[in-house]
């Protein structure tokens, strides 16, 4: 009887032992079932890129279906000024940017010493006049007040835009993209300048009825609810290829694949097309020209 019962208590205790180590080799394979998937979850690489809020991030949204598909999820951080963009990029908060045009990035190289290259052009958005006294340049009065912004680096653009429409005539010779108001040779209407606002007040300016005509850039008009190609009275030429918006990144991260990946997304013929059909004009693309 004694045997009987030593022999049935180790037949459980064998059995015991079997299933703790059945549940052991259970808890190995789960957790090298866990480390496989893990393996292929780090197939997906985040590409973080910061962005102006319109067009630019809006841009950026279509453009993420078609970096999933490429393995690549694109985090975007919106900003609305022209200055925290950079600095993000070369603090590495951001992987890229995309807000600014190639005279405001060489500006910002010489004044902050960036390291920063552009992997390619995007967009363009053309500068309009905007009055809410007068409905073509031709009726401006002699003596009118137009209010630029006071970013030295659009100067250049804006007061070619009104040589090109005929308003002024810029000093032979001098750099397009750098010229001021005192490189202004002929002023038949006698045109008065004031640059002191701050690019995103413009639309204010034009909302408050400053000033005789105001020229605002194409994002900011647009985020204001306006429609570059509606509403204002004269709108630049879309071949202002210096203009273009560009994809920024810092040095040495232009190879990076993912990097690679964005600009070619960005130029695809589906994203150049939206950009087409969607802002009708308002915003022009560039085919990565």
């Amino acid at each position: 009887m004694k045997k009987v019962l030593l022999t049935m208590i180790f037949a459980v205790f064998a059995a015991v032992l079997v299933a703790c180590g059945s549940g052991d080799q259970g808890s190995k394979n789960e957790s090298q079932g866990n480390e496989t998937k893990n393996e292929g979850a780090s197939e997906t690489k985040t590409l973080k890129v910061g962005a102006s809020p319109v067009p630019h991030y809006e841009i950026l949204e279509q453009a993420k279906p078609l970096l999933k598909e490429k393995g690549i999820d694109l985090e975007i951080t919106e900003f609305t000024d022209y200055v925290l963009p950079n600095k993000s990029l070369e603090e590495k908060a951001i992987d890229a940017n995309f807000f600014q045009h190639e005279p405001y990035l060489k500006q910002q190289i010489a004044d902050n010493g960036y390291k920063f290259v552009s992997i390619g052009g995007v967009h363009i958005e053309p500068i309009g006049v905007y009055s809410k006294k007068y409905k073509s340049l031709d009726e401006l009065p002699d003596g009118a007040t137009i209010i630029m912004s006071n970013s030295v680096a659009d100067h250049g653009r804006m007061l070619s835009m009104l040589e090109e429409k005929g308003l002024i005539v810029l000093k032979e010779g001098v750099e397009k993209t750098a010229a001021t108001v005192e490189d202004i040779a002929e002023n038949p209407k006698k045109l008065e300048f004031k640059a002191d606002i701050e690019p995103a007040m413009l639309t204010k300016a034009y909302e408050n009825d400053e000033g005789d005509a105001v020229l605002i850039n194409g994002n900011f008009a647009m985020d204001a609810g306006l429609d570059p190609s509606k509403d204002s009275i004269a709108l630049e030429s879309p071949d202002n290829n210096p203009y273009v918006n560009l994809v920024v990144v810092r040095e040495g991260d232009e190879n990076r694949e993912e990097i690679k990946a964005l600009i070619e997304v960005l130029q695809s013929a589906e994203i150049q097309n939206w950009i087409k059909e969607n802002y009708k004009g308002a915003v022009l693309p560039v085919k990565g020209e």
